[in-house]
């Protein structure tokens, strides 16, 4: 695949960063500012459109999706895999759109450290829209995995996956909306991101096979 080589130098510089090089640092850096600064600016606007520090919100919550992927030894950086169908930045990008939802939508900096975004569930989802052909191309794809998952999860699985994945609510609001148990809904959450996962390397692997031409 003419992306494999491309995706091989990116983790050398993934990991090259993540030991500690200066000059592997600030290419690091470089590369991904514009698009974590982009997306955050995209919620920042959203949530906060009257706000009179656009840039400053922007700077602190880019900062902060800094501080999510280098933190722990650069764990959330570590588990990207271009394999999953995220190019370097798509991935830092899907990371600073979790974190800015978070922060923005309960007012608190660092929210994510109270409900964490599993780093494999954000690796198997694809990417955002990056143009008008991958946003087609990626709300296509959901669809479909919307609808392998309508016909693999019972209706409560379904509930619980719009309330948790779709609408984002944290576990206490899912808790107070459908009157289950934190451990039921760490257990659902837990039973639903492994359900989305194989249904999406189903799809993957379905679109990679070229079709059969009679």
């Amino acid at each position: 695949m003419s992306g494999e080589p491309h995706a091989s130098l990116d983790r050398e510089l993934v990991t090259a960063a993540l030991a500690g090089r200066r000059e592997a640092v600030a290419r690091l850096v470089a590369r991904l500012t514009p698009v974590i600064q982009a997306r955050v600016a995209r919620y920042v606007l959203k949530f906060k459109p009257r706000s009179g520090q656009v840039r400053q919100d922007v700077d602190d919550l880019a900062q902060d999706v800094f501080m999510r992927l280098f933190e722990d030894r650069g764990r959330v950086l570590q588990s990207w895999d271009p394999g999953r169908g995220l190019s370097l930045e798509n991935f830092a990008g899907l990371v600073a759109e979790r974190l800015a939802i978070s922060s923005l939508r309960t007012g608190k900096r660092n929210a994510w450290r109270e409900d964490e975004a599993d780093e494999e569930a954000l690796a198997a989802i694809p990417s955002a829209d990056t143009g008008p052909a991958e946003e087609v191309a990626s709300a296509d794809f959901m669809t479909r995995l919307h609808e392998r998952l309508r016909e693999t999860l019972t209706p409560l699985g379904m509930h619980l996956f719009n309330l948790l994945y779709v609408e984002e609510r944290s576990v206490e609001e899912v808790c107070a909306a459908t009157e289950l148990s934190a451990d039921a809904v760490y257990a659902w959450r837990s039973r639903l991101r492994r359900t989305a996962q194989t249904l999406h390397q189903q799809l993957v692997s379905e679109a990679a096979t070229p079709a059969r031409t009679p």
